[in-house]
């Protein structure tokens, strides 16, 4: 089966699997800071892709696509904080959304690549 490409599905998704992943995160001190942290940045990946659609002008989008690019890496900093105790499958979800948060780097950077001369 096929899926079709669009980055506002995509960018909730990875705000909602990173909401599952911490849900089930051991809860201390540290994971809880951390977990703010990325609730908000990784939210903040599609809010600013969607208001990115909406921009009233080229500069204005890629503002926005740029925003939404540092809140991927920021992102994937989070992840890497986030304290999984050696549970595995823990882990893996948390490696697995950290790749997903690289390959939205990726994707916001080709599109700024794609509009700078707009």
């Amino acid at each position: 089966m096929s899926q079709t490409f669009d980055l506002d599905d995509r960018t909730e998704r990875f705000a909602r699997e990173v909401r599952q992943l911490i849900r089930k995160l051991p809860r201390t001190l540290c994971n809880s800071v951390d977990a703010k942290q990325l609730v908000r940045s990784s939210g903040s990946v599609g809010a600013n892709y969607l208001e990115a659609n909406e921009a009233l002008g080229g500069k204005d989008f890629r503002y926005r696509i740029k925003v939404s690019r540092k809140e991927a890496k920021e992102s994937g900093y989070w992840l890497r904080l986030l304290d999984c105790r050696d549970i595995a499958v823990l882990a893996d979800e948390r490696d697995r959304l950290e790749d997903e948060a690289g390959q939205l780097v990726r994707i916001f950077t080709a599109i700024l690549r794609n509009h700078s001369a707009d």
